[in-house]
């Protein structure tokens, strides 16, 4: 498929805007599910690009980088499989498992801004002493321009010459081994969320979990209610959500009542 001068301006802009996002803007920007809508919307397949971006979002809803170490990037991750599955017209899966190694070259990348970057700290404590303001925003504007200038480079590299590459690369894959990619990618959504329950669940939810799994199977089988799904299990979860808090409330209170009711010392 051809694509515009304007699609690639376009695409540059989406990269580097979401590049700086992630760590500065905070507004999350970056997301996979967001950038992958954006980037349907300029390769002219919404849906694809929101198919995609949900299934990456899923696989990276428990990635958090933890001190220095960077987990594999979920910006160019997910740009680059909204591209590979629009432009190749991929399966959401096998694009997912695709964009793997693009993914890990957005983790050097922030891996060499923030070491390239590191020298600088010691002249930021020298602006902060003479309250120079000015020339902290300077060295954070340059961080942020190096990184969304790596990320547009190296989406927008790809993603011009990657088409006639990529699609030669697609047709010499096996069906074994594209069956194997689909399996792979379609993994890595639950893995996605094993390692968010790894660092969430401790012994009292597991009871809330396997009642939401339960209600989740019920409600999926149940054709009136399937395309609303998520929002009634939302709603559900919500309302224990919100007894539990309730509950505790009033449990505090009782409880701080009890050690405020007198004692011997008042005569009573």
């Amino acid at each position: 498929m051809e694509y515009s001068i304007l699609q690639v301006v376009l695409v540059f802009i989406v990269t580097f805007i979401a590049a700086i996002d992630q760590f500065s803007f905070l507004e999350s920007l970056y997301q996979p599910l967001v950038t992958g809508m954006v980037i349907g919307l300029i390769l002219g397949d919404v849906q694809t690009g929101l198919i995609v971006g949900g299934t990456y979002q899923l696989m990276t809803i428990g990635n958090m980088p933890i001190g220095g170490a960077q987990p594999p990037n979920a910006v160019i991750g997910g740009i680059m499989a909204a591209i590979l599955a629009i432009t190749l017209h991929l399966d959401a899966n096998v694009a997912v498992a695709t964009a793997i190694p693009f993914s890990l070259l957005g983790q050097y990348g922030v891996t060499l801004i923030f070491t390239l970057m590191s020298p600088l700290m010691s002249k930021c404590d020298q602006y902060a002493a003479e309250a120079n303001p000015k020339g902290i925003e300077h060295i954070n504007y340059l961080s942020m321009c190096l990184l969304g200038l790596i990320f547009g480079t190296v989406v927008t590299l790809f993603f011009i010459g990657g088409q006639s590459v990529g699609q030669t690369v697609v047709n010499a894959i096996p069906d074994w081994l594209n069956n194997g990619l689909s399996a792979a990618g379609g993994m890595m959504r639950f893995v996605g969320f094993a390692i968010l329950l790894k660092f969430m669940m401790n012994k009292d939810m597991w009871g809330f979990y396997f009642l939401g799994f339960a209600l989740a199977i019920v409600v999926s089988n149940i054709s009136a209610l399937a395309t609303p799904g998520l929002l009634i299990l939302a709603l559900i979860g919500f309302g224990f959500a919100y007894w539990d808090y309730q509950q505790n409330t009033e449990l505090g209170g009782a409880t701080a009542a009890s050690m405020n009711d007198g004692g011997e010392e008042d005569g009573i």
